[in-house]
């Protein structure tokens, strides 16, 4: 379900408008994360590390409402819940995008992923048949520790939706860390906006009780 926001009445109608027509309205920063308690956690109960911290980076951005703001045809919409849409490997060197829709349960989370997983893994379909604007496009490169990164862009076509890329996980001391990357449209969502995801995300990563 989504509903229209009243941009008229909107704190930000002003840098709405501004950045709305640009030809690249999206920005990114790149952050490292402290991924030594999920890590441990993942590992001693057996569980996936990348789905582990995709669930609670989806947790996070449902949390912040500006994460959860479209674009479309000039107007903003806000979805009552956020999905997620990951590049998913396969064996063969190639990758798919896959739907995963959004559960605050990480046990409920990881089972629809796990099957959705074997699905793409298991096609050489590039696009899923379920998808929408109310996801996030995430992406994993574990071979990388990045420190910037861009993406692949169809200026033509309308796109609102946040890109959050993962890394390699690197030992620095005796803490874990973990390169991770987000785009967002600066009509929809400024630093503020991310710098309040990034904190919620490291909380969330640090709360093994979810």
């Amino acid at each position: 379900m989504r509903t229209k926001l009243d941009i008229e009445n909107w704190n930000r109608k002003e840098i709405f408008n501004f950045f709305k027509g640009f030809s690249e309205p999206f920005f990114g920063l790149t952050v490292d994360v402290d991924c030594t308690i999920a890590y441990d956690f993942c590992k001693q109960n057996e569980v996936s590390f990348f789905l582990f911290y995709l669930h609670r980076s989806l947790l996070a951005a449902n949390k912040i409402e500006n994460f959860k703001y479209r674009i479309h045809n000039d107007e903003v919409y806000v979805y009552d819940h956020i999905n997620a849409s990951p590049t998913i490997n396969r064996p063969n060197g190639t990758f798919g995008f896959s739907y995963m829709p959004f559960q605050e349960n990480f046990a409920n989370f990881i089972k629809e992923a796990k099957l959705e997983i074997d699905r793409v893994q298991s096609t050489n379909s590039l696009i899923p048949a379920t998808s929408g604007e109310n996801v996030i496009h995430y992406s994993s490169i574990p071979w990388i520790k990045f420190t910037s990164l861009s993406h692949s862009r169809h200026f033509e076509f309308e796109d609102s939706c946040p890109k959050i890329t993962f890394g390699k996980m690197t030992n620095n001391g005796a803490k874990k860390e973990m390169p991770m990357s987000i785009h967002a449209h600066h009509a929809l969502i400024d630093g503020s906006h991310i710098g309040e995801y990034i904190d919620l995300f490291q909380e969330l990563l640090n709360n093994t009780s979810l």
